[in-house]
């Protein structure tokens, strides 16, 4: 293993909700941490701003920040705070606001942005997107279909095919640095199609993943997500990567094997999710080593246990030859 400053470099890619979880577990860890973050978000208040102020989309990057930040429990609150009432403001984050005006005051370096309040944010890590500019997801359904908008693909109600984005989509610098750097690279937790892919599909992202010597893990979900990926196994998670970036991205599959209780279950049915099952044997028939644990908390919503899954990431990197 080389040492950075005697840490290993670990590298994230994701967005949405599963990124975060990781992240806070995984900064009171003894690594250097750089995360990727997905720039196709295209709803809400990040819309918004990216409609109007034709800048990336801050939600994922602010979620992160606030992941890996040294703060005060209510500078959190004030950060993730969305207004309620005025015309034009209601619906906005203040952090998402923060990061759009800061932008603004960098000459529309949204890099340089992020950058500028990490530093105020005390962020244990470095965050960087996968570009410096909005990407356009789409998605073409089984029936043909096509529909764009990474908020609206889930809502079209239609099985997907595939993901892509617009040509001329260009990886920002720093993140291929990063991931030829790392020591390992960790894709997931997340949206398997709106937040994981969408980082894989910019051009020279899985080159430089490939191209790295780190070691490479997927944490697969642990419930499936109405009308992004009903039904699927975590096969079906790695089959769809597989078929659009190719096989061979990573070595280990990190997966959960937890029960959920019935009242939980009963709960998620109602919104068309289940737990998502696994196959050990087929998993490590393509090759694959398979890290099982008990990794679900439940706290209004399921998540993975962010304390367990970075001490399984640390042993993970503690057996790199």
């Amino acid at each position: 293993m080389k040492k950075h400053k005697e840490k290993p470099r670990v590298v994230v890619i994701g967005g949405g909700t599963g990124l975060p979880v990781l992240l806070r577990g995984l900064k009171n860890q003894p690594v250097d941490i750089t995360a990727i973050v997905t720039v196709a978000d295209d709803g809400g208040s990040s819309g918004r701003l990216r409609s109007e102020l034709r800048m990336p989309p801050p939600g994922d990057v602010r979620n992160v920040l606030i992941a890996l930040a040294d703060t005060e429990p209510l500078l959190e609150s004030l950060l993730q705070h969305r207004f309620v009432n005025g015309n034009g403001l209601a619906g906005h984050s203040i952090g998402n606001l923060l990061i759009a005006a800061l932008t603004e005051i960098s000459g529309g370096d949204f890099v340089s942005a992020i950058e500028q309040l990490s530093k105020v944010l005390a962020v244990r890590g470095r965050v960087l997107p996968t570009a410096n500019h909005s990407i356009v997801l789409h998605a073409e359904m089984q029936d043909g279909t096509v529909v764009s908008g990474e908020s609206i693909i889930p809502k079209a109600g239609k099985r997907i095919k595939r993901v892509f984005i617009d040509e001329g989509a260009k990886p920002l610098p720093e993140a291929i640095q990063a991931l030829k750097e790392a020591d390992a690279i960790i894709i997931g937790p997340g949206s398997l199609y709106t937040s994981v892919l969408p980082n894989l599909l910019v051009p020279g992202i899985v080159e430089a993943i490939r191209e790295s010597r780190a070691i490479k893990a997927y944490i697969c979900n642990v419930m499936t997500q109405p009308g992004e990926t009903d039904g699927y196994t975590a096969e079906d998670h790695i089959q769809a990567i597989h078929d659009h970036v190719g096989n061979s991205l990573f070595q280990y599959i990190i997966v959960n094997n937890g029960k959920v209780s019935d009242e939980v279950l009963a709960m998620y049915a109602e919104k068309g999710a289940a737990p998502v099952i696994y196959s050990e044997e087929k998993l490590t028939a393509k090759g694959y080593r398979v890290i099982a644990d008990n990794l679900l908390v439940y706290d209004k919503f399921l998540r993975h246990n962010a304390a367990k899954l970075s001490k399984i990431i640390m042993n993970v990197i503690g057996v790199k030859k």
